[in-house]
Formats: structure tokens, C-alpha cells, sequence
């Protein structure tokens, strides 16, 4: 595959968002989180991700029905990406349709730094 071709895929992609990338989206950007910026349907390799925060390493996807017919490309996918060092999370487009606001909770958590392991004083 060109990569020009998932390039042209993430701007029709871009064009035609699911009513769930889109509700997530809008929340994304006036939310802000903090210091991250992310990107939309950005080409990665030969994938197209749904949102990703570079600074973070971390892609947020959004799966529909069509995604239980199709786990083993979206693992090896996954894989892949992780393997470019990143973090995948995913969420049902239903459940960010019905429960945004603990689908930004859980973004929200990937984002904080991982607590250290000290505790108390010296």
C-alpha cells in the first residue's frame, strides 16, 4: 500500500465520522486534556487511528459492530502499533454514544503520569 493512499483514506475518513468520533471529538477539543493535542484519523504506518496524541503515545479507537467480525486484523493492527511504541485504548461506539462522560474519566486516567513507586518521606 502507497502511503499516499492512507493519507487520502484518513481525509475521507475525516469527511464521513461515525456519530460517536464525532461526539468524542467535540468533547476532545473542548477539553482540551490538559496539555494534549490530538489529531484525528491520522495515517500511522498503513493504518488510519481514530484520535492520537503523539506527545502521549496513546490512540484512542472507537469500534463498531463490524469490528467483532474483524478481531484478528484489529489485534495484529494493535500490535503493530504498540510495536511503534504506543498505547492503544478502545471503546464501543455505543458506549461513548451512552456513557461519555466515563469514557473521558478512563482517557482522562491513560493520560495521568503513572504514580511512582515511593510513598511517605525519606
Amino acid at each position: 500500500m502507497s502511503s499516499k493512499i492512507p493519507r487520502d483514506f484518513a481525509r475521507q475518513l475525516r469527511r464521513e465520522m461515525t456519530d460517536a468520533e464525532r461526539r468524542l471529538w467535540r468533547h476532545i477539543r473542548a477539553r482540551r486534556f490538559a496539555r494534549e493535542k490530538f489529531r484525528r484519523q491520522e495515517p500511522m504506518g498503513i493504518y488510519v487511528v481514530d484520535f492520537v496524541s503523539h506527545r502521549s503515545r496513546l490512540i484512542i479507537e472507537l469500534d463498531g459492530g463490524q469490528h467483532a467480525e474483524r478481531l484478528e486484523y484489529d489485534l495484529e493492527r494493535t500490535r503493530w502499533l504498540e510495536g511503534e511504541g504506543y498505547r492503544v485504548i478502545r471503546f464501543w461506539n455505543n458506549v461513548v454514544l451512552t456513557e461519555t462522560e466515563a469514557v473521558l474519566e478512563a482517557i482522562e486516567r491513560e493520560l495521568r503520569p503513572p504514580a511512582s513507586g515511593l510513598r511517605g518521606g525519606r
